[in-house]
């Protein structure tokens, strides 16, 4: 490790030479109050930033301890922090001048869910912030000058302002820690008494737009029907009200525009944890609940879909089943079956996003085309054996398909964003109606045992002489929260609805391709491959996606993108 007198000397020395004696200043400097590690420095003035990392021992820091006890409060710590340091940071970007990406200093700025990011860490000695800082150059001629000026002078100052704990506001930080820890228990608490989400009265459910996920101003406020409403004591908030969602199959009716879908988007983004100020901070969903939906043109790739399709015209597998381009009916089946792999406990099911012919078939359709000639096998006949036999619950917003209402356990209607229990006022008008066929025979879920064959994850050329020459690994590109690439291959993760952020994805593609390289050449069950990257992340958390030094812009998915991921990728 240099001293920081050090780095003033080598930033002299290097002044207005050509741009790769930059490289010469990799290393760690002692800053006294922090360390400053310059981790990879980027090839010219217009390329990808450079990374550094800032690491400040805790004694310094001087956090109380209470807020590092577990890994909740020190994910919510961490999400703090970072918000604060990238505030600070913004303060000084492009303030030192130059060519192409010169003075742009760029941290992570989450959104409005709390996630484990590779941005800000800790240890048990130290805190870790990673983010990136544009060198600045005129052309491509090394001006340290404005370098001296980000590294020497803006950085202690946004170190101070944002990561000592004597310089923040002491309410604000407990603030933060107090929410964390009340949502937790608010989880622990429906997971111990059979729920699967709750909704605190007070929520603001509806945001700002279809780009934005802050809260609408003016939106109603969400108050529980008294028949489902549930108080839960939280150890700082105290007493809490709200609505609870049982387990079993609960169904969301009313007109269009009332709110049922933002109720199911509002539970779909409850697996996460959400800010102070959010409106939905006590909008808690069990965490493995999995939003389903048709997915046309989508890749499928030996996947059992026979609990839905089955007796296909050209005998084609369905416990096996692989097609380049999926119909709406067959990907919904298959995120369904998936879903169920990556452990999900709760379907999340909005019907305006559904294949209509997987959702169910009306009973004129029933008499017109025999059952023997039919290979879909509906959702509505499935999904109560789903739960009673497989402990599966499901939540589903209905417009149009009244069947649904004979196998429901609760039934809400949205009226201008308000939810009503409608249940026992359902069940006696249906009672007049002939009922539709609910159930089907043969129920039996997978084992899950499926097998796919890994190619190599490198690439081969010829060199001048003829021979075969491997050359490096493919590299990652990503598209927002859409699609990410590895090499020449694309997984469309488009309608995967529950990626909250970019740095998500940043983080599939990395799993991803170190699945790819682990098992290449092999065949190999899924259940291996998550086996294997669960062990990588318990073991190294975001290190082991990289084999130099650990990138700043990565976020934590659950298994059950992972999952999406892993099927998705055209092995």
């Amino acid at each position: 490790m240099q001293t920081i007198q050090y780095l003033k000397q080598e930033l002299q020395n290097i002044h207005k030479k050509s741009y790769p004696a930059y490289k010469s200043l990799a290393g760690e400097y002692d800053f006294t109050l922090f360390i400053l590690s310059i981790d990879h420095v980027q090839g010219d003035p217009f390329a990808a930033p450079s990374h550094l990392t800032i690491k400040i021992d805790h004694n310094k820091a001087d956090f109380p301890t209470e807020f590092t006890k577990n890994k909740t409060n020190v994910t919510a710590l961490c999400d703090y922090l970072l918000r604060k340091f990238a505030a600070e940071t913004s303060r000084f970007s492009h303030q030192a001048k130059g060519s192409g990406k010169s003075g742009l200093i760029t941290a992570t700025k989450p959104g409005q869910e709390v996630l484990e990011r590779s941005s800000c860490t800790m240890d048990e000695k130290y805190i870790y912030v990673r983010f990136s800082i544009g060198f600045p150059a005129n052309g491509r001629t090394i001006n340290s000058i404005e370098l001296s000026k980000i590294l020497l002078d803006y950085l202690p100052k946004c170190v101070e302002n944002s990561l000592l704990y004597r310089n923040l506001n002491s309410e604000s930080v407990e603030k933060a820690i107090y929410l964390a820890e009340d949502q937790q228990s608010l989880r622990k608490y429906l997971s111990e008494n059979n729920f699967i989400a709750f909704i605190a009265d007070g929520s603001i459910l509806p945001r700002e737009s279809g780009i934005s996920q802050l809260p609408l101003k003016g939106a109603v406020p969400f108050i529980s029907p008294d028949t489902m409403k549930i108080s839960v004591n939280l150890p700082h908030r105290g007493k809490i009200n709200g609505m609870g969602i049982k387990r079993g199959i609960t169904l969301i009716a009313g007109g269009g525009y009332h709110g049922k879908s933002t109720l199911l988007q509002a539970l779909e983004r409850g697996v996460y944890n959400h800010i102070d100020g959010d409106g939905r901070e006590f909008v808690i969903t069990d965490n493995t609940a999995l939003k389903i939906r048709a997915e046309d043109g989508r890749f499928i790739n030996g996947v059992d879909i026979s609990l839905f399709i089955n007796n296909l015209p050209n005998n084609k597998n369905t416990t096996c089943f692989t097609t380049e381009n999926a119909s709406g009916s067959t990907s919904q089946a298959a995120n369904i079956m998936e879903g169920i792999e990556a452990g999900s406990n709760v379907l999340l099911i909005d019907e305006d996003t559904s294949a209509t012919n997987l959702m169910v078939r009306d009973e004129l359709m029933q008499k017109i085309i025999a059952k023997e000639e039919e290979p879909i096998t509906p959702f509505l006949e499935r999904a109560k054996d789903l739960y009673e036999q497989s402990g599966i619950s499901t939540v589903i917003v209905v417009g149009s398909c009244g069947s649904y209402f004979y196998i429901a356990d609760k039934i809400m209607q949205m009226n201008n964003y308000l939810p009503y229990d409608i249940t026992e006022n359902v069940k006696n008008i249906i009672k007049q109606y002939h009922a539709p066929a609910i159930t089907a025979p043969n129920f039996k879920t997978p084992n899950f045992c499926r097998k796919i064959k890994i190619s190599s994850s490198t690439t081969e050329r010829k060199n001048y002489r003829g021979t075969r020459k491997v050359i490096e690994r493919p590299k990652i590109k990503t598209s927002g929260t859409d699609s990410f690439s590895i090499g020449h291959k694309n997984v469309n993760l488009r309608y995967v609805e529950q990626i909250v952020d970019t740095e998500q994805v940043e983080m599939l593609a990395a799993l991803t391709r170190l699945a790819i390289e682990h098992f290449a050449e092999k065949e190999v069950k899924i259940k291996e491959i998550i086996h294997f990257i669960t062990q990588q992340l318990e073991k190294k958390e975001f290190a082991c996606c990289s084999s130099k030094f650990i990138n700043g812009g990565l976020a934590m998915p659950r298994i059950q993108e992972i999952y999406a991921s892993l099927n998705r990728y055209r092995f």
